[in-house]
């Protein structure tokens, strides 16, 4: 069984820039993560290329004495330019609404989705048996798991915190997975 630990970036404070920082909060929060992942016998930590997802599991990577290697398919989807009249999450909710729908010079989750899971697939072929940390943002993460379980949806991107662990456990053509962060412990 090959396990992943999906986790969402920490809390930053929005700029449009893809490249911003974690706050001050996101960096206590990555501090967390590192205490509780960092118990486990993780063998390999990717992360998005942006900066704040690579930052949440930076201190991990050096607790565990790990190389942070960088997957540029962990990016966020692109979201796109939206209409004024469009607040953030009704422009997400049209895209979770129809897979195939994007907003102009934006992503389809359909495409996002399967640039995702290919990042899972390759994975899970190049470390059988082991577990691994997948730093990358909400709306790939739901995306990926929402491809082992067609429920996932709008309503469970919403619910996501900053950060938030997911463990995906895969073994054959069997997978399931549970939400291991509750704010500030891990589940048992």
């Amino acid at each position: 069984m090959t396990v992943l630990y999906l986790v969402r970036h920490a809390h930053a404070d929005y700029v449009p820039d893809e490249q911003r920082p974690l706050s001050a909060q996101g960096v206590v929060a990555a501090g967390r993560v590192a205490g509780l992942l960092g118990q486990l016998p993780v063998r390999a930590i990717y992360a998005s290329p942006y900066r704040r997802a690579w930052q949440t599991v930076e201190s991990l990577a050096g607790k565990l004495g790990l190389p942070l290697r960088f997957e540029p398919d962990l990016r966020e989807r692109t979201l796109g330019r939206l209409p004024a009249e469009l607040d953030f999450a009704a422009a997400v909710r049209q895209t979770w609404a129809d897979p195939a729908f994007a907003h102009p010079a934006g992503e389809t989750n359909a495409a996002a989705q399967r640039r995702g899971v290919a990042v899972v697939q390759r994975l899970l072929a190049q470390h059988p048996d082991q577990r691994l940390v997948l730093a990358t943002h909400g709306n790939l993460l739901a995306l990926v798991l929402q491809h082992f379980d067609p429920g996932v949806g709008y309503a469970f991107w919403q619910s996501l915190t900053m950060p938030d662990v997911y463990e995906l456990r895969v073994e054959g053509d069997a997978a399931s997975f549970r939400r291991l962060w509750r704010g500030e412990a891990l589940e048992s």
